[in-house]
C-alpha cells in the first residue's frame, strides 16, 4: 500500500475518558486512527500492565509487575499456545477501555486503523521477578512472554480487522534504545530472533516503535511492514543506514515518521511548515544517499515522536492540527491527493 504521509497516532493520550480521547481522534485529523491508551486511569492501564494480563503468575506489586519464578502454572497458557487458541488471550475489558470504546465506533471507513501490544524486548525487560530481576534474562519465561504477545496481537489484529479492511499492528519497543549498553546483556541476534517470534503470522501490517537511537540496522532487517522513528529528533540517523533501507523500501517496507512534537514546550515553536521543511530535508537527505524519494514518501506515514500521555491535554489539538497539517502539506508537495 502506498502510504502518501497517512496519519496514525502512537497511542497513550492524557485522558482518564475513553470516549474523550476518541472524540479526538475521530474527528477526521487522524487518517489512521489508533485506539487510544489511558495511562492517567492507573498503572492497569499501561502498556506494559495490558501486554502481560495474560502472563501466568503476574502480580502488580505498588506500580511494578513482578513475577515469582518459583510459583507460577504455564499449563493453561501452554495449552492455548499449542492449540492455536487466540481467543484465550482475549483483552480484559476493565484494563482496555480505549480499544473496547473504539471498536463501538464504526471505523470501516478510514484508510487503516492501528492497534499496539509491547515488544519482546521492553515487555521482557519491564516485568521482575521477586528479585527485581528482568524476566527476559529467564530462557523459559522469556519464551512465555514471546510467545503470549505474538498470540495477543493476532487476537487484536482478528478483531480489528473485523472492522476495517486494513490494520496495523505497532509493537512498542522503548527499550531497545539501550541495546549495545551496559544496562541490557541481550544481543543484536536475540533481538532480532525474539522481534520475528513476536511479529511471525499477525495477519496485519506489522511495526515496530523506537522512540530512541538504536541500532536501525537490526531493526530494518526483521520482519516488520513499518520501521516507526522519533523522526523530530533521530531521522538524521536513519539517513546512516542508506543501503539497508534502500533494501527495506525495496520490497515494500515503510517509514512513520515521527516528525510531530509531542512535548508542550517544543509544540508552541513549531509550525506546520517548519515541521514540513524538517521531513522535507531529511527526504531530500535520503536521495542524495541513492534512495527514491518519490518512493519514499509513498511508503511515509506521519506521527508524533511518541505517545500522547504525558501532554498537558490542552495541547492534544495541537499535536492534531499540526500532523494534519504537515500532511496536507506534505501531499502537495509530493502531488498525492
Amino acid at each position: 500500500m502506498d502510504w502518501n504521509f497517512a496519519t496514525t497516532l502512537i497511542g497513550s493520550q492524557p485522558y482518564t475518558s475513553a470516549e474523550e480521547a476518541l472524540a479526538k481522534v475521530l474527528d477526521g485529523r487522524v487518517s489512521c486512527p489508533s485506539w487510544p491508551q489511558l495511562p492517567m486511569r492507573g498503572y492497569t492501564e499501561s502498556m506494559y500492565v495490558q501486554t502481560g494480563c495474560s502472563l501466568p503468575g503476574l502480580k502488580i506489586i505498588k506500580d511494578k509487575a513482578v513475577v515469582d519464578l518459583e510459583d507460577y502454572d504455564p499449563t493453561d497458557v501452554y495449552t492455548a499456545i499449542v492449540s492455536d487458541d487466540i481467543d484465550y488471550f482475549k483483552y480484559p475489558m476493565e484494563i482496555f477501555t480505549g480499544f473496547y470504546k473504539m471498536i463501538e465506533h464504526d471505523v470501516s471507513g478510514f484508510k487503516a486503523i492501528k492497534g499496539q501490544i509491547t515488544g519482546p524486548i521492553s515487555e521482557g525487560l519491564q516485568i521482575v521477578d521477586t528479585t527485581g530481576r528482568p524476566v527476559i534474562y529467564d530462557e523459559t519465561y522469556c519464551e512465555i512472554v514471546r510467545k503470549i504477545i505474538n498470540m495477543s496481537a493476532k487476537w487484536q489484529a482478528k478483531q480489528l480487522s473485523m472492522r476495517n479492511d486494513n490494520v496495523i499492528i505497532f509493537f512498542d519497543e522503548p527499550s531497545l534504545s539501550l541495546l549495545g549498553s551496559p544496562f541490557v546483556s541481550i544481543s543484536d541476534e536475540q533481538a532480532r530472533d525474539w522481534i520475528n517470534d513476536s511479529l511471525n503470522e499477525v495477519d496485519c501490517y506489522r511495526a515496530i516503535h523506537c522512540c530512541g537511537n538504536t541500532n536501525w540496522a537490526l531493526l530494518l532487517s526483521t520482519n516488520i511492514d513499518i520501521l516507526s522513528i522519533d523522526a523530530y529528533r533521530y531521522g538524521e540517523n536513519l539517513v546512516m543506514y542508506p543501503d539497508e533501507l534502500s533494501e527495506f523500501l525495496g520490497k515494500g517496507g515503510n517509514i512513520a515518521w515521527g516528525i510531530i512534537p509531542n512535548t508542550d514546550e517544543q509544540i508552541v515553536n513549531e509550525t506546520v511548515w517548519s515541521l514540513a521543511d524538517r521531513m522535507d530535508a531529511i527526504l531530500k537527505r535520503l536521495e542524495e544517499k541513492g534512495i527514491d524519494r518519490k518512493l519514499a514518501a509513498r511508503h511515509s506515514i506521519i506521527t508524533p515522536q511518541c505517545g500522547l500521555g504525558s501532554l498537558d491535554a490542552k495541547h492534544v489539538d495541537d499535536v492534531l492540527d499540526l500532523m494534519q497539517g504537515v500532511s496536507t502539506e506534505m501531499k502537495g508537495r509530493y502531488g498525492f491527493k
